[in-house]
Formats: structure tokens, sequence, C-alpha cells
């Protein structure tokens, strides 16, 4: 399917997208930073949560699901732990504004962690983690969503894909980044097949009495598996516990869809956490050690010798510089949805195929 894909250069989707937001009632900063987050997750390679949900988000904001000027203030907490409101902002607004504490009480405290109650669908995790390991620091950044994820033999949702990144600088081009949420597939991935008008794998998801199904619309409106099983289902009660339950917000079935509540706000919450390696040892001692633990990973044999081992990050770094080249391959449906909301909200720039 990917010859029918329609490809855009990444500048001129930034622009556009930013203009939708700002269009919609964002500020300018916060809707270029929002615009940023997206394609810079388009250009990972990460199609499940890049400018696949712009259609949702600008008519979450203009309906004021989402708060297009939230006031995000903290709530409770000390030393390094606090909890942030994110008064129903953009998640990727709140989002940054919570690592960017969780640094700040990382430089004084040598760790940081920062809750957020009330903030809204943030995209990938990795965004968040990756502000930390920028600054030299481990970053970890984790969300709640909506009960979505179906234990194993179950017929209900019982906790959500819920996402967690983590991120360690390595010093060279890219850093360390781990980004998963805890369903096999985030939900993304069946809209994206469903745009597509593929089949999805049948341990992705089920239909809504908990039957495996390998359409992906049917399994977008029914619910998610866990990956790994048990172990994945475990995790995701405990992203939900630190980004819901200790931070006074909400968890479990309190948090609204953005699809079926598309009118109110997610009530989402987040957990971001910055670690300091610098009170541990010098920088040039972390260094060297990051460098031995990526060549051992990088020398590692592989059974088909045209295979290589790769460093979790790496497969990003590699795509986003393919298609800063070649372009950002979308679906018609969605390369047909956002140019239609372009013309209703009047945006000047225009979405062009390359």
């Amino acid at each position: 399917m990917e010859n029918k894909q329609i490809t855009v250069n990444h500048q001129n989707l930034q622009t556009f997208v930013t203009e939708l937001f700002s269009k919609a009632g964002m500020p300018d900063g916060d809707a270029t930073y929002s615009a940023d987050c997206m394609v810079l997750t388009n250009l990972w390679g990460i199609d499940s949560h890049g400018v696949l949900r712009a259609p949702i988000y600008v008519r979450r904001v203009r309906s004021k699901a989402i708060n297009p000027n939230p006031n995000i203030v903290t709530r409770r907490g000390g030393f390094a732990l606090e909890v942030l409101d994110g008064d129903d902002g953009m998640g990727y607004v709140v989002g940054r504004a919570a690592m960017n504490r969780a640094i700040e009480l990382a430089g004084k405290f040598s760790i940081g962690a920062v809750g957020v109650v009330r903030s809204n669908h943030f995209g990938a995790a990795a965004l968040f983690a990756r502000m930390a390991s920028e600054q030299g620091m481990i970053g970890i950044a984790m969300a709640n969503v909506i009960p979505n994820v179906v234990a194993p033999g179950g017929a209900k949702p019982i906790t959500g894909n819920n996402p967690i990144a983590i991120a360690v600088p390595t010093f060279a081009e890219f850093p360390f980044v781990l980004d998963i949420s805890l369903s096999n597939v985030a939900g993304g991935k069946l809209l994206l097949a469903s745009k597509k008008g593929e089949k999805i794998p049948w341990d992705w998801a089920t239909d809504r009495e908990g039957h495996p199904t390998d359409d992906p619309a049917e399994g977008f409106k029914g619910f998610l598996l866990p990956v790994g099983g048990h172990k994945g289902l475990g995790l995701s009660y405990v992203v939900d516990i630190l980004s819901g339950l200790i931070t006074g917000g909400v968890f479990q079935h309190e948090i609204k869809s953005m699809y079926k509540q598309s009118d109110d706000p997610s009530l989402t919450g987040h957990f971001m956490i910055a670690i300091n390696p610098l009170a541990l040892m010098s920088q040039e001692e972390l260094h060297d050690r990051m460098t031995q633990f990526v060549q051992t990973i990088h020398e590692s044999p592989m059974w088909d010798k045209n295979q290589e081992m790769l460093l979790p990050g790496e497969l990003e770094h590699r795509k986003s510089r393919e298609r800063k080249h070649q372009g950002i391959p979308l679906p018609p449906a969605l390369f047909e949805e956002l140019t239609a909301l372009g013309k209703e909200l009047n945006v000047s720039t225009q979405l062009s195929a390359l």
C-alpha cells in the first residue's frame, strides 16, 4: 500500500499544521511547538502519533475541549516531587511544562519528578523523555489513557495502553530512546490501517465483545490486547497509578476518550522524571561507559548476516534522515482530510504533494 501514499515535504507540513492550530485559536508559539512535535513524530516513522491526530486536535481546540490558553500551575508537592494542573491544555504544551520543571528540579536535587492532572493526549511519550536527554539527563515520561486494553480472556477493558518512554544521552548522533505503549500496538496504528484499507494481525485488538479481530475499524471501536500478556497488563496498571492515582488526578474509567467524548477535556494524567547522572559520576566517565554499552549492542552478532543490531532510538534516527530527504508519506484519506480542514479554516499555506 506504500506506493499509494501521498508524500509531502516536512517543512511544508509543519507550516501547514502550525497554521491549522493558530486558526483554531492557539497562541502562535504553542501552535508552532505542537506542530513541531507532530511532524517530528512523523519524521521518526511513528505515523500513528503524527499529523494523523491533527484533525481531532483541531476540532477539540475549536470546541474548547482543549484549552488553547491554559494556566499551568503547581498544585501540590515539595522538594523534588510536584504536581502540575494542566488546565485542560494541549497535551504537548502541558507535557513540555512538566518535563521542563522535572529537569529544573533534577538540577537542584539530582532527580525531579512531576505529575500532571487535567491534561490531554500528548502524542509520543519520547518527545518529553528526549527533552531530558538533550540536557544530559535521563528522562522518563508516561501518561494514562482511557481504558482500552482487555486482560487476556477478558470481555471488558480494564486499563489503558498507557505509554512510557525512557531516554538516555549517548553523546553520539542520537540518544537511547525506548518508547512503548503497553498494548501490542498503539490505537493510532489501527486508525492508520483503517485509513489505508489494510487488515491487522489477530493479536492486536478485539471487537466490542472481546473477540479478536483483523478488522482495524472494529478493533478501533473495540479494545486492544496487552503486550506480553500479564506483564504488559501489570505495567499498564503501574503507569496509571503514577500518572493518575497518586497525583490526585483521574484514573481508570474516569479518563475520557478524545474520540468518543470529543467535546470534553480528557483529564489525562502524565508523570515525568528527570535524573541527573552527573550526581553519580563525571560526564567523561558517563560518556565512556555509554560508549561501551552502545558498542556492545552494535557488535552483538545476528544469525542473519544481512541484519544488524540497533540501539533503541536508532531506527527513528535513520528514518528521520530519510524522510527529511524523501518526504513524509500520508494516506490519501488523511491528505484529503487535512486539505479540507485547511480550506475550512482559511489556511493560507497549501499542503502540497511532492
